[in-house]
């Protein structure tokens, strides 16, 4: 069977955009999952329905790809997190529904891509979103994503300790972090209900299940897309071990900033000099794929709880965050700190399964953390080919800290936050700090090594396949998504990002991104 349109990727994005499509009775949507797919709510395993547990991002779970990333040279490859199953990241992630500052956008749109001004991509954002707290021009209310804010009932004592010592050093409170002004200490917003991890393939791929013009297959690999000459034609893919042809006339790869431009790579779109390592035939030379690699990085000062004193209030407690300028910074709001348990929230709903944290002697359920992301990085990373075979994960490096303006931030961020925890507002409810400890704070070179040593990521990988005009040699997309150099394929996930936005989440943001896409790819 030939369909109008194949999507390579059931996450975020590509659930957006299969429903979307399929609102047209008259247009043929097939959408492929490598990993699970879960038409039946019930049928949800635990560790993707509820959003307490993180079992779903452990490198033992058949809902990711375990993907290995160099962080640094002194700490190596860590295990990355991808998300492997209908509904990608947005099935195995924290929630978060943190929309970027008006100015990311605005920049987008200042090296070239004007389609994509915070003016222009706010009434997708409105159109995503169902914002139960707020209502206003800034905010949608009948959109398929539920936002909220978890505010209700008393604050747990780490959450109250963490506002009142950054009000009392002078930043101010902002009530609505996904508004046109969200600096400020303030409660970040969420897709959690009641517990339930609510995901862009629940809100979005649910209601339209019934629709005879949509088809969503999980458990097929896309190998590479067809061509005839330049022109996109299918998809090769793989299922239960039978290698088959998927005809199209248009042909999306949604698959995520890190598996996005591997399979343009391997479909012979990409840097000529990998390309040929391999020997992949060269469809379209564009040597921005796999490159401009933007990620969150995040460190974190971890802290012993005293007893009696709470970490946190269920489904309904308050998280905050602080989004703040660093000091000497040219870009406003390019850093983040936030507080958080250092072990699930919610009581492990997958019995014997918990993430693992080095809390030395301490049990990890007093242990909280006060954590510093650098929002706005300077440095990036790149993706690479590592074989010709599909089945062979790509190489990626983060690069983190490399740059000395990343550093210099990241370490500031720490130190501001070892003086949190000192303040008087966490007396009745620090016991001690747990890490980094008194020597590696000693000195600048201790602590960047440290730094350099512990650093984690974020996990909102994006950029690899970036939107730019044709002036920008390692633009990979134009401004439509349409792939350069080709005809009827485009990227539409977090990979065509040309920086990541300076909130401390993607989510929000790659959803706008599907739905202002959606009406350049209907009309082909």
């Amino acid at each position: 069977m030939k369909y109008d349109v194949v999507i390579v990727g059931g996450g975020a994005a590509g659930s957006v955009l299969a429903s979307r499509l399929a609102e047209n009775a008259n247009t043929s949507v097939l959408l492929l999952e490598a990993g699970a797919d879960y038409p039946d709510p019930a049928s949800l395993p635990d560790e993707i329905k509820f959003g307490g547990t993180r079992y779903a991002e452990g490198e033992d779970s058949e809902h990711n790809w375990a993907l290995r990333a160099t962080t640094t040279e002194e700490q190596g490859e860590i295990h990355v997190a991808q998300g492997k199953v209908i509904g990608g990241g947005s099935s195995i992630n924290g929630q978060a529904m943190q929309r970027g500052f008006p100015e990311d956008y605005d920049s987008w749109s200042a090296m070239g891509n004007d389609e994509w001004s915070y003016h222009k991509v706010l009434p997708f954002f409105r159109k995503s979103e169902r914002d139960l707290d707020i209502r206003d021009d800034f905010h949608g209310t009948d959109g398929p994503m539920p936002v909220r804010r978890r505010q209700e009932g008393v604050w747990p004592d780490i959450q109250q300790a963490f506002y009142d010592a950054l009000l009392k050093d002078g930043f101010g409170a902002v009530e609505d972090t996904n508004g046109p002004n969200p600096a400020g200490v303030g409660v970040s917003p969420s897709n959690n209900l009641e517990g339930i991890r609510m995901s862009a393939a629940m809100c979005y791929l649910g209601p339209m299940r019934h629709c005879l013009n949509l088809t969503v297959r999980g458990k097929v690999l896309v190998r590479k897309v067809l061509f005839d000459g330049k022109k996109a034609v299918g998809v090769e893919a793989e299922s239960g071990g039978e290698v088959f042809t998927v005809e199209a006339d248009r042909v999306v790869v949604s698959s995520g900033a890190v598996k996005s431009p591997h399979l343009l790579m391997l479909s012979g779109i990409g840097p000529g000099d990998q390309l040929k390592e391999y020997g992949i035939d060269t469809v379209h030379e564009s040597p921005g794929v796999g490159q401009n690699l933007w990620n969150h990085l995040s460190a974190h000062i971890s802290y012993k709880v005293k007893d009696g004193k709470t970490l946190s209030a269920g489904a309904d407690g308050a998280h905050f965050s602080l989004h703040y300028t660093s000091e000497g910074s040219s870009e406003q709001n390019d850093m983040v700190l936030r507080t958080n348990t250092v072990v699930d929230e919610r009581e492990e709903r997958v019995p014997g399964l918990r993430t693992k944290y080095d809390t030395g002697d301490v049990p990890p359920e007093r242990a909280a953390r006060i954590s510093c992301t650098l929002g706005l990085p300077d440095g990036s990373g790149q993706v690479r080919l590592a074989s010709a075979d599909p089945e062979v994960q790509p190489s990626f490096n983060y690069q983190y800290l490399q740059h000395p303006n990343d550093i210099r931030r990241v370490r500031e961020g720490i130190q501001m936050g070892v003086k949190l925890l000192e303040s008087a507002a966490y007396k009745d409810v620090a016991d001690f700090r747990i890490s980094p400890n008194d020597e590696t704070l000693a000195s600048e070179e201790a602590l960047d090594l440290w730094l350099r040593k512990s650093v984690g990521t974020a996990r909102h990988v994006s950029g690899t396949c970036r939107m730019g005009p044709d002036s920008d040699p390692m633009a990979v997309v134009d401004q439509n998504c349409r792939v350069k150099g080709v005809q009827n394929l485009w990227v539409v996930d977090a990979s065509i990002m040309p920086r990541v936005p300076r909130s401390g989440g993607a989510h929000a943001t790659v959803l706008m991104i599907a739905e202002r896409s959606v009406g350049w790819i209907a009309e082909g």
